[in-house]
């Protein structure tokens, strides 16, 4: 990698205004908090879109936000919304992207004085495009196994990462799985699992107010945060749950993501409470008013390669979490109480309503080992000792 000032080019997977943040905004954060100057590049659209209200909103939200000029969205970071045909699986839709993506960043570069910048990649169609740009080194940060998510042409990310693998200096990805598939062309892969914001999350444990919006559901609850998509989430698991024990409540933080059953859905079972996506800030004000917290994931391809963002997040907030026996959870099974099928969660929430935890002290070490400022200090030290 050659020598670099403090220069990002950030190529994401989420806008910037997702409400359900993720690696890519954290990184972002990150970044700029660290002295770093940053240019994010919204979604350019890995998934095929659909004709549904929701990615309709999305495209022609994009229409506005698809600027010539930067827009600066947080001290050192300014934020473009590429204007791209989405339809990847075709050679000549890719090639045509690439020309328009290549001089619109180009452009935002010269008018913020960027220069040798690390490029900081989650798209992997954006590979050749990312060599380019990379004076100061080539990272991709492989947080999800993007083959295996519904819409996405599968083959074509394969393909795309084996051109990366050859022109990245450096593999990142955030679980074992990940790691395991991308040594297999990557020359150098390191893990670090996903992270939480342990200052902001802890603060679920001093006692704070209770929302509005919640204050009439009653005792005990179990919540969930994030994104609800099909191919995640265990809908089927969570509304047999539900059905089985009544008196339990659950809620539901976040924007319904592909293919939830329970979009537009004019009535569930009244246990079961949809709240919508929250600022991220505010989540702990959430956690804190309920009894434990639940990963009902599903096993498939994709959550095989998953490390759940909210694991530690939960954890970091005193929660108890009941989840789903994910391969990436293997190594802190001591920190959760895994279950699988609904006599098994149905047995681990009674444990932990009767009072059951995990040893806190181990929770704790293992929090801060995985703070997000932890893990990019001991990212950062990986290119700046790459280096001449």
């Amino acid at each position: 990698m050659k020598a670099t000032g403090r220069d990002v080019v950030l190529l994401s997977t989420a806008d910037w205004d997702n409400p359900s943040w993720t690696n890519k905004q954290h990184m972002a954060t990150l970044f700029a908090r660290r002295g770093y100057r940053v240019l994010y590049v919204d979604s350019l659209g890995l998934r095929r879109p659909t004709m549904n209200t929701r990615d309709f909103r999305r495209m022609l939200g994009r229409l506005f936000k698809g600027l010539p000029w930067p827009r600066q969205v947080y001290p050192n970071i300014w934020r473009v919304s590429p204007l791209l045909v989405p339809f990847h699986g075709r050679a000549l839709v890719r090639r045509l992207n690439r020309f328009l993506l290549r001089i619109l960043l180009r452009w935002h570069m010269f008018l913020l004085g960027l220069r040798q910048p690390l490029v900081w990649l989650y798209d992997p169609l954006a590979a050749e495009l990312g060599a380019e740009l990379a004076g100061g080194g080539l990272a991709y940060h492989c947080v999800d196994d993007l083959a295996a998510v519904p819409g996405i042409n599968g083959q074509v990310v394969r393909q795309a990462e084996a051109r990366l693998a050859a022109l990245a200096d450096f593999c990142f990805v955030t679980s074992p799985l990940l790691r395991e598939n991308m040594q297999k062309t990557f020359k150098r892969v390191i893990y670090e699992p996903n992270s939480c914001d342990y200052d902001l999350f802890a603060t679920a444990r001093l006692g704070l107010t209770e929302p509005e919006d919640i204050r009439s559901i009653p005792h005990p609850r179990l919540i969930f945060v994030g994104t609800l998509s099909a191919y995640k989430l265990d809908f089927k698991l969570i509304e047999a749950l539900a059905g089985r024990q009544p008196e339990i409540h659950w809620l539901f933080i976040g924007e319904h993501g592909p293919g939830s059953p329970w979009d537009g859905q004019a009535s569930l079972q009244p246990n079961i409470h949809l709240l919508g996506p929250k600022p991220h800030g505010r989540l702990p004000t959430y956690l804190a008013q309920a009894e434990a917290a639940v990963l009902p994931e599903l096993h498939n391809d994709y959550t095989a390669a998953m490390f759940p963002m909210k694991f530690f997040e939960y954890l970091a907030a005193g929660l108890p979490v009941i989840g789903t026996r994910l391969p990436a959870l293997t190594e802190f099974e001591d920190l959760y109480f895994p279950a699988d099928t609904a006599e098994e969660f149905e047995a681990q929430i009674d444990r932990v309503l009767a009072g059951a935890r995990r040893d806190a002290k181990a929770i704790e070490i293992a929090c801060l080992h995985n703070s997000w400022e932890a893990r990019f200090a001991r990212m950062e030290r990986e290119w700046e000792a790459a280096r001449p």
